[in-house]
């Protein structure tokens, strides 16, 4: 087989790939390149960059990985091709290039569908200015892309409102314009156009508005309001003040679009920033071009992760990425955190503090928001999809052999060892299941004995479970650390369920995750789905069960203080506490009080009571 890139053979069912893959490894140079890791078929599995092609490569081969995906492509692996260049920036274009082309299965995938618009300056005499999707090689000046369309064509309605550019597609060659062959149109009548077609202006004029709004695009606003500023003090000083009034409406338009930018300090004058925000399985950078002390652009992008990518690596590659895209040219480019790459010609700064640390941590807010919106759209859109990615998410980060569909989570609550009660929330696909929530008084525990109150709930639950043939869940959540979860173990053995079903422990502290026979909890990352679903199915046990608990004490302090008083029943008794709020305050009020809310009858019931118990 041909290799897609450079056209040499692929070596295809070695008889000894391992001798094979041995014998490039101790040829590597130690120089910049790009590698590329081929299957059996042929097919490129990933391309990759590297300093140092002889370290890089080795170390997929020499040590064990944690990741699953990862040991699974150098399993893969058949062949290794390497292309040598003369840097590092070389090599990071080369692989950029080499990933948007041939799109291998293991490597970044830049998660970008749209086709941005340009704004395109005609290659013509008296240039059209106009957006497009499409960039056509025919000498004409692309400036963009722009990720706003909105935006974009705000900005080209206020240019066609500034400088009556035309819009007609006709050849306007200077021997056609002498020859007579067009008349105004009725974009000229009515102010929109200044009709070069029939020599009502000059060429020389309306390059000059073209240079202008060239800038205008770019962003340098300041530039153009000094360029008319100075435009309309010459017409002013030679009394031409019809023309002066028309520079100073065009002024106070700029002005006023100017406004409308988000200004963050008139000493930036050239700057781009990108922040940063990752979850486990992709990453968000934002961009924001800072132009004269005002954000004129601003994209975000996602790239999703393949082979648990370090943040410096999915960074760098953000950066290459957009620069390239907007065909930039800026030297200071702000970044959120230290990295090693370096790009030529690029001074690259993390700000600690001012107005660039802020605007590193706006650009990386925006990052935030934009992947927790992408993620409800998807959640709104198709339910059962992001469904089904949170429970393979939660089965991979748990270590389950399968999707955590059902949840029951367990947390116990008592006061010094009063009124002891456990609850059980329940979770369907992610999502709370209330109508399953169960309330547990408990029975045989004496005093604050917390391990052997969820030893006897766990029993009671499931041994009902097994004998009623109810569901049963994937994974139970135990709150609490080790002490906890080894007294659930011990009720799920004796019904015979370890092994049978996931069952780890919460604890509160660092929010470690304890598995049955290891001591080494398991540390989730706090941005995880995984972790805020445990996290909110665990809060909400909580709260059942201090719910319950306080609704028990309550109704066993009327019945030890309140429902002793003959002829006061447990109604009248909460009645009472209702009103008064505690049994102080019913000891506390007068019989006038008291008959108000209770009658004449029962309020000298209630005072002779407490007068004899006093």
């Amino acid at each position: 087989m041909i290799c897609e890139i450079c056209g040499t053979r692929i070596i295809r069912n070695l008889q000894d790939p391992i001798s094979h893959i041995a014998s490039i490894l101790k040829t590597l140079p130690d120089e910049p390149g790009v590698y590329q890791y081929f299957d059996a078929d042929g097919k490129i599995l990933y391309v990759g960059k590297a300093k140092n092609l002889k370290k890089r490569v080795n170390s997929y081969f020499n040590k064990e990985h944690d990741s699953g995906r990862l040991r699974l492509l150098v399993k893969k692996i058949v062949d290794i091709k390497t292309i040598k260049v003369s840097t590092e920036m070389d090599a990071l274009l080369l692989e950029n290039n080499f990933i948007k082309t041939l799109q291998p299965r293991y490597n970044i995938n830049l998660k970008d569908d749209k086709t941005y618009p340009w704004v395109c300056i005609k290659n013509e005499r008296f240039p059209r200015i106009f957006y497009t999707r499409k960039k056509i090689k025919d000498g004409s000046e692309y400036l963009g892309p722009f990720a706003s369309v909105i935006a974009l064509k705000t900005l080209l309605d206020l240019i066609q409102g500034l400088y009556q550019l035309r819009t007609c597609s006709l050849d306007l060659s200077d021997k056609n314009i002498k020859a007579g062959k067009f008349r105004p149109c009725l974009e000229f009548h009515i102010g929109r156009c200044k009709a070069p077609c029939v020599a009502k202006q000059a060429e020389e004029e309306y390059n000059e508005n073209v240079s202008q709004i060239r800038n205008l695009i770019k962003g340098n606003i300041s530039g153009v309001i000094k360029s008319l500023k100075e435009e309309m003090q010459y017409e002013a000083e030679h009394m031409h003040f019809e023309k002066a009034q028309l520079i100073k409406d065009k002024l106070t338009a700029l002005e006023k679009y100017q406004g409308r930018s988000l200004v963050v300090n008139p000493s930036i004058q050239d700057a781009e920033v990108f922040g940063m925000y990752t979850s486990p399985n992709s990453a968000f950078v934002n961009y924001f071009k800072v132009t004269d002390g005002a954000i004129t652009q601003g994209q975000t992008i996602e790239l999703q992760k393949k082979l648990e990518e370090t943040d410096e690596e999915l960074l760098v590659f953000a950066i290459n990425e957009i620069r390239q895209r907007f065909h930039s040219t800026t030297k200071e480019v702000l970044i959120p955190f230290e990295i090693q790459f370096t790009f030529p010609g690029i001074e690259l700064s993390v700000p600690k503090i001012g107005d660039k640390k802020k605007l590193i941590e706006l650009s990386s807010k925006n990052a935030e928001n934009y992947a927790k919106e992408k993620e409800k759209q998807q959640a709104l859109v198709d339910p059962d999809a992001n469904a089904n990615r949170i429970m393979q998410q939660m089965m991979k980060d748990l270590r389950m052999k399968e999707e955590p569909r059902r949840i029951d989570c367990f947390d116990n609550s008592n006061i010094q060892g009063a009124h002891a009660v456990s609850a059980m929330t329940v979770f369907l696909n992610g999502k709370p299941a209330k109508k399953e929530y169960r309330h547990y008084n408990v029975k045989t525990v004496e005093g604050p004995d917390d391990f052997a109150t969820m030893e006897e709930v766990i029993l009671r639950r499931y041994s009902r479970v097994v004998e009623e043939g109810e569901g049963m869940p994937q994974l139970i959540v135990i709150d609490g650390g080790k002490g906890q979860l080894g007294a659930a173990i011990n009720s799920l053995e004796k019904v015979g369920l370890m092994g049978k079903v996931t069952v780890i422990g919460i604890a509160k502290r660092l929010e470690e995750i304890y598995f049955p026979g290891d001591s080494i909890p398991l540390y989730i990352d706090k941005r995880s789905e995984t972790l805020r679903i445990l996290q909110h199915i665990r809060d909400e046990a909580h709260r059942f069960g201090i719910t319950h608990h306080r609704s028990k004490r309550s109704r066993e302090t009327i019945k030890t203080e309140l429902s002793g008083i003959k002829g006061i029943s447990d109604v009248t008794a909460q009645k009472l506490l209702i009103h008064f709020k505690s049994v102080k305050g019913i000891k506390e009020a007068t019989l006038e009080e008291l008959e108000q809310v209770i009658g004449k009858s029962k309020a000298a019931l209630v005072i002779e009571y407490f007068k004899l118990t006093s």
